[in-house]
């Protein structure tokens, strides 16, 4: 069935169940995994306030936390014999890059957390996972 999972990771508590959850699916079905993230772009204008970190600041320790994130990943993959590699990018859209890292690796599923938001909250707050399976042509499992 499935054979390349690009498994979305931003690292809060129930991306961290769904890696899990993700894990254990690829080593069922014999998958490898694709562990991605996408880290937020520098938020603030360039100004003459030196009261936020610079540009440089901003992206070495949002990279390194990242690189740290999807490395605990690789880890527990292989420890139990799935095959896991990385890629992350940066961006103001998360869900275009997720569609575009599942397309450049070739993945054929999605393996994704959803907060589940629903009514206002979901339309002002919006959906990473709505927007990706709006988008995408692969299937998509929506861990809740």
């Amino acid at each position: 069935m499935f054979k390349h999972i690009l498994l979305p990771t931003d690292g809060s508590d129930l991306s961290k169940k769904a890696v899990a959850a993700a894990i254990e699916f690829a080593q069922v079905i014999g998958a490898k995994i694709m562990v991605f993230t996408c880290m937020e772009e520098y938020p603030f204008l360039v100004s003459a306030d030196a009261g936020h970190q610079t540009r440089r600041e901003f992206e070495a320790h949002a990279g390194s936390g990242a690189r740290a994130r999807l490395n605990q990943i690789v880890v527990a993959a292989q420890a139990v014999g799935v095959a896991c590699s990385t890629d992350m990018t940066t961006s103001t859209t998360p869900y275009k890059e997720i569609v575009e890292a599942a397309t450049r690796h070739g993945c054929d599923v999605i393996f994704m957390a959803s907060h589940g938001r629903r009514g206002l909250a979901g339309l002002l707050v919006g959906s990473e996972t709505q927007k990706v399976l709006t988008h995408c042509k692969i299937p998509i499992v929506v861990y809740r």
